[in-house]
């Protein structure tokens, strides 16, 4: 689950990323996975105060909680359709074969092949 000012944004976001559907759209929260019987999913809670992480991390700036590892079969390819999803490619990249990417509310994830 990830907090956000708007879920309904956030959620379309991910659904847009990761192809999957949304399940639950409520006022404050949104759930969306590959199938109603996934038995997973991935949530976002409205949270009136959230501050956008800074990333990398700054002492005394708003850190990431968690972020998201993505497998992908070819990098650039999915930065590419991550951007047209709405992400932006974080300005610190600190491998060669990850992509550190932000969502919309500044969420890093990251993007890698295996």
């Amino acid at each position: 689950m990830l907090n956000s000012p708007d879920p309904q944004k956030l959620g379309r976001f991910y659904e847009r990323l990761l192809g999957w559907t949304i399940h639950a759209d409520e006022p404050g929260w949104v759930t969306l996975a590959p199938s109603k019987d996934a038995g997973y999913n991935l949530a976002f809670q409205r949270e009136k105060l959230y501050e956008r992480p800074v990333w990398p991390a700054a002492e005394g700036q708003p850190q990431m909680q968690l972020h998201l590892d993505l497998e992908v079969d070819d990098l650039d390819e999915a930065v590419a359709h991550a951007v047209e999803a709405g992400a932006e490619l974080a300005e610190y990249q600190p491998q060669k074969d990850v992509r550190v990417m932000l969502d919309p509310d500044g969420h890093p994830f990251c993007l890698y092949v295996d």
